[in-house]
């Protein structure tokens, strides 16, 4: 089965082309390169011994999209296009949702015209705001505490609002927490343009030398060490998801959501304890005030994807750390 990869040279999505090509999917990739580079095709063919289709561009654009979808006979859409960082999202928050929700629709509405009735939507636990209770479950309600989480807030209502009015239209959101890690090959990792918003990749540009130091934004959140709680998925585990996910429903139609996470929160202070053991380096780092739009712990009941996937995250934080510091020895700068 032939399926569209957007964002595919991306983090996420580059990993998901590698996972879905060992399922036995042939994956196609349309990416903007706004926060990736073509570079990663050659890791991708490096990693695969397999060369993938590529197309530089936007997916609103409507002859692109359907000339990609027809010509390549693409049966389902895994979608990672999007603006990412929660902090620049309260900043140019028109720019949010421009990009991830308009660009969706647009998209959306190609396919449509292409007979293309599955989609597999990257997510967020951002969706849950400001946590009621903890793990977070599925049955959660649904907010947002920033824009960018607004506008994976308002792409799952789109999908659901479209699953209703189509009684074949298939959408799955799978629900992220925070992905880290790297391919275990050394080859593939996060290799973010200019200065990181994720914290694993700023750590780890501190560990190297790159960064002289890592910002981390409060000491006085309500967690045992002061600072922010999060559920770290390595992007390998992540990824097993998507395919998991699809393989379940492919045949199925309708709107279905899925927390990927491990059920562990680790804190800033942890992480960098966690990566310094990796890296065998003292990570230098500095107390700021905190960002608009964080919330002090998040960590995911991910049971609903054990009962109805069968999958469930299999690395430690260890393998986290250790996959990190690999790819970042072997890339200081990234790919350029």
């Amino acid at each position: 089965m032939n399926v569209l990869v957007t964002g595919g040279l991306g983090f996420i999505g580059s990993h998901t082309v590698i996972a879905l090509h060992q399922a036995g999917y042939t994956p196609v990739i349309i990416d903007n390169l706004s926060n990736s580079s073509e570079a990663v095709l050659t890791q991708l063919s490096k990693i695969t011994g397999h060369s993938f289709e590529f197309y530089r561009g936007c997916i609103g654009d409507d002859a692109l999209m359907q000339q990609i979808l027809t010509d390549h006979n693409i049966e389902g859409v895994f979608h990672f296009a999007a603006l990412k960082a929660v902090g620049e999202s309260t900043e140019q928050p028109l720019a949010y949702y421009r990009n991830n929700v308009s660009n969706t629709v647009a998209m959306l509405e190609t396919m449509a015209k292409c007979g293309v009735e599955r989609i597999v939507f990257s997510s967020s636990a951002t969706v849950y705001g400001d946590p009621q209770y903890l793990p977070l479950d599925e049955k959660h309600p649904i907010s947002s505490t920033n824009p960018y989480g607004w506008t994976k807030v308002m792409v799952e209502r789109v999908l659901q609002d479209y699953c209703a009015a189509n009684e074949k239209m298939l959408a799955i959101a799978l629900r992220y927490f925070n992905p880290v890690g790297a391919h275990p090959s050394g080859e593939l990792g996060e290799s973010p343009k200019g200065i990181p918003n994720n914290l694993m990749p700023y750590i780890a540009q501190t560990a190297v030398g790159i960064r002289e130091y890592l910002n981390i934004f409060g000491d006085d959140y309500d967690t045992h060490d002061g600072t922010g709680v999060r559920d770290y998925i390595h992007v390998q585990d992540l990824v097993s998801g998507h395919v998991a996910a699809f393989d379940v429903h492919v045949k199925d139609s309708g709107f279905h959501a899925y927390n990927l996470g491990t059920g562990q929160g680790y804190s800033v202070l942890d992480m960098v304890k966690a990566f310094s053991s990796s890296a065998q380096t003292e990570i230098a780092y500095k107390i700021c005030p905190r960002r608009d739009g964080d919330v002090a712990s998040n960590y995911a009941d991910a049971s609903k994807a054990r009962q109805i996937l069968n999958w469930h995250a299999k690395h430690d934080l260890k393998s986290m750390t250790d996959d990190t510091w690999r790819w970042q020895t072997n890339y200081p700068k990234g790919l350029e």
